[in-house]
Order: structure tokens, then sequence, then C-alpha cells
């Protein structure tokens, strides 16, 4: 009997130890979320949920309809359509249960939200219109290295138009963008524009070898952000010859001088037949998005090349003042579509850089008083009032406003004053003794101090003035 007391004791000693354990081990967990994300609570929620609902309004304005895809694709399907810098930054999921053992991805996080719609289009495309204006609002993931402003799961706006071939299409694609941005504020924007066509061009007439296309361009694409002197340096570093690297250097020298730069290179890619297009192209572009944005400018960007590789004519990038990172990107990709099927489907479109555009609202924002989601608080005097409490709450969310009952039931009126006051709720009902004896209902000011008193069946006029 002894024996197995003292069983007993250290049994309950072993759990009592195994839980004292597992405390510790828990006061140990990093309750930070993972590096690249984050948590938004009800304020910066809020603030977010309102600039995403304008960039909506504005693309159903122009005609643009949602769809939805799923977080992750297959991991062919995303695969082979973003260039050697864009494959490595792609989230896969590894095969789970005993396939897990082998290290393979079947899944893959989506990237963007344009391979996935070129999916769609095929998957669905006797559902859809001839000519889809299609928008997408959501977070993508990039297995990217986090730092300030760059993260691994953030927001993207996108818009494309599929089915049309005509530059048309690239044009509402940029108004479209600067809408957005009018809406929300941001005028001083600047749109950055090339074509794949004219660097295609510039390739063949330097004389650049193709396994070396990749590589130049994304030199080149670095010449708005370091600058001529560093862009000869990093030219002398690559693997091209002397003499093509030279080539480019003089073609900076031609461009920066004060002749116009699409007359420059008009000349330089007179033999270039698709060089020509696409400066044509850009000419066109320019000249109808001068005339029908009201605020923002449109400039020509000879070495933008954009690191997706499934572009192929019109490009851009939107830059705001006083930002070295784009808040805007896009471009044509007529062949993306056809790497799912046998038959090519013209198609452009772009994607707004929603974290960015919070940055900077954000900042203005700062300035302005914070307000409550809830418009107005009705009290509860005792439990005796509850019921009436919340009948009047009723009344008042029947004609569309947002209303919270204090739930802490048992807490005096002055305490209730004061968490309206803390989440800055703009009005207040009071209802007790006196008023329901009189029929009457108080309404309190929070911001002025002053309080009415109206009717029973007749205070939610008050909130319709």
């Amino acid at each position: 009997m002894i024996g197995y007391r003292f069983l007993l004791n250290l049994t309950i000693i072993e759990k009592e130890d195994i839980i004292e354990k597992r405390r510790k081990n828990m006061d140990k967990i990093n309750t930070n979320p993972p590096s690249g994300t984050r948590d938004f609570l009800p304020s910066d929620l809020k603030f977010r949920e309102e600039i995403l609902t304008t960039t909506k309004q504005v693309f159903e304005s122009f005609g643009f309809l949602p769809i939805k895809t799923p977080a992750f694709e297959r991991i062919e399907v995303l695969t082979g359509k973003y260039g050697d810098e864009g494959e490595k930054l792609i989230f896969k999921i590894l095969k789970r249960g005993k396939k897990e053992l082998i290290k393979e991805s079947d899944l893959a996080l989506r990237y963007d939200f344009t391979v996935p719609l070129a999916r769609v289009m095929v998957q669905y495309r006797d559902k859809l219109p001839k000519i889809f204006k299609r928008y997408q609002i959501g977070p993508v993931w990039r297995a990217d290295r986090p730092s300030k402003g760059r993260f691994r799961e953030f927001y993207q706006a996108d818009i494309d138009i599929v089915g049309v071939s005509s530059l048309v299409a690239d044009i509402e694609i940029l108004l479209v963008f600067s809408k957005v941005l009018t809406r929300l504020g941001l005028q001083d924007f600047v749109i950055h524009l090339n074509s794949r066509k004219v660097l295609a061009g510039l390739m063949k007439v330097l004389d650049i070898p193709e396994q070396f296309h990749v590589d130049i361009l994304t030199i080149l694409d670095k010449f708005d952000k370091i600058g001529a002197k560093e862009m000869k340096g990093e030219l002398l570093k690559s693997d091209i010859s002397t003499k093509v690297a030279k080539n480019i250097i003089e073609l900076f020298k031609l461009l920066d001088s004060d002749v116009s730069v699409i007359s420059t290179l008009e000349d330089f890619l007179r033999l270039s037949p698709e060089g020509n297009m696409g400066l044509n192209e850009i000419k066109r572009i320019i000249k109808i998005v001068t005339l029908m944005m009201k605020e923002g400018t449109i400039v020509f960007s000879p070495f933008l090349a954009r690191g997706l590789s499934y572009y192929n004519g019109p490009i851009f990038e939107i830059y705001y003042k006083g930002l070295t990172t784009s808040i805007a990107s896009g471009g044509r990709y007529d062949n993306l579509i056809g790497m799912f099927s046998k038959k090519s489907i013209p198609a452009c479109g772009g994607s707004l850089g929603i974290e960015r555009i919070v940055l900077l609202l954000d900042k203005k924002r700062q300035n302005k008083r914070e307000s409550s989601f809830s418009q107005v608080l009705v009290t509860v005097w005792n439990e005796d009032f509850l019921q009436d409490s919340l009948y009047l709450a009723s009344e008042l969310r029947n004609q569309g406003l947002l209303v919270e009952t204090y739930l802490g039931e048992e807490d005096k009126i002055g305490k209730q004053l004061r968490y309206a006051s803390d989440m800055k709720i703009p009005f207040v009902i009071l209802f007790g003794p006196d008023e329901k004896d009189k029929n009457k209902v108080a309404i309190k000011n929070m911001q002025t101090s002053k309080q009415i008193i109206l009717s029973r069946d007749k205070f939610t006029d008050f909130f319709r003035e």
C-alpha cells in the first residue's frame, strides 16, 4: 500500500513537472508575426479598407469585373513565367503526408494575379466574354528578403484587359490607375513608359548576343535608379564584349544630349522595324494619355525593362514624388495565355502596389483625428433598462447607423461616457428613469458636450439631418 502511494505521488510530481516545462516553453514562444508579414489592428485595417474600396469603385466605373483565384496554384502553373530572379521568389509548398519526406513541391503560393488569370482564361474561355476586363484585389506572396516597405505577404490591386490587341486597352489601363491615384489624393505621380519592342530593337542594333539579353536588360533597367556612371561600371564588368559595352555607353551619351530622346532613338533604330513600331506605339500612348489625364505626367523611359519575362509590348512603372520605388507597374503580355493553350490571346494589365500607397497616405492620416467605427453608443442605465437600450440601438441600426450597445451593464454612466470618449464615438444615447418616465431620449454630442432631449418616437430624426 505504501509503495502504491509512493508511485501515485511520484506520478503526480511528474505530471506537475511536465506542466511546468510546458508553461516555460509557452513563455519562450515568439508572438511576433512571421518575418515579412504583419498584423493589422482595427484602425489600420479600416484605413486600408477605405483605400481598397476607393480603388474598387474606380475599377468598376471603367467596367472591370471581379474574379477570385486560390491563394496557391499548382507549381507547374507558376514556374517558367517570371524569369530567373522571379523564379527564386516563389513560395513553394512541400508535398504532404508520406511524400513530405522527398522534399518535393507540387503547389506554390501565388506570386501575382496575372499568371493565375491566364490559367482562368484557358479554363473558362467559353464562359467569359470575348473582351474580358477583370480586376482582383488581395494578398500575394514572395520569398523575398524583408526590409522597410518590402514584405513577403502584401496586397496588390490588379486590372487586366484580355482579348484586345489595340493600344486603346493599354491606354485605358494607364487612365484607370491615374484616376485611382487622383481619387486617393496622390496627384504628384509620373508614369514611366517604354516598350519591349524598343528594347528588342536596341538589342539587335547593338548586336548583343541573345544569351546576354536578360543580363543587359537587367542592367539597363537600373539606369533611372543608379545613373549613367554606375551603369557604365556594371556594363564593363559584365560578360559582354568591351566593344558592345562601349556601344551602349555611346548610346547613353546620345540620349543625354539636348535632342529629343524619341527622335534620337528613331534614327538609332532605323534598321529595326520592331523597334520603330514600339516607338510609334509609345508616341501614340503618350499623346492620348497626356490629353486625358487631369493629374500626373507621363514620360518615355528608354531603358525601363520590367523584370518579368512575359511582357512583349508597352510596359510602364508609376512613381510618386519622393519615392525611389514604383507604386504601380504593368504592360502587355500577348503570349502568356498561349503558354497554357495552343491559342495565343492578346492581353495587357497592371498592378497597384497597395502597401506603398498605404504608406504614402498614412503620412497624411497621422495629421487627422482618428475616428471610431461606431457612430453612436447606447448606454445601459442598469439591468432593468437593458432591453430598452437594445431596442434603441436596433432602431438606429435600422436607419443605417453604426451603433454599439454598452456591454458592461454594471458600470456607471460616467464610465460609459469615458468609454465613448476613448473610442472616439461622436454621439451617446442616454436613457434612464427620467427619460423613461417622460418618454424622452437624451442625445449627447461628445465633441461639443452639448446634450439635447427628444421625444422617444422622434429621436431617430436627429440622425437624418
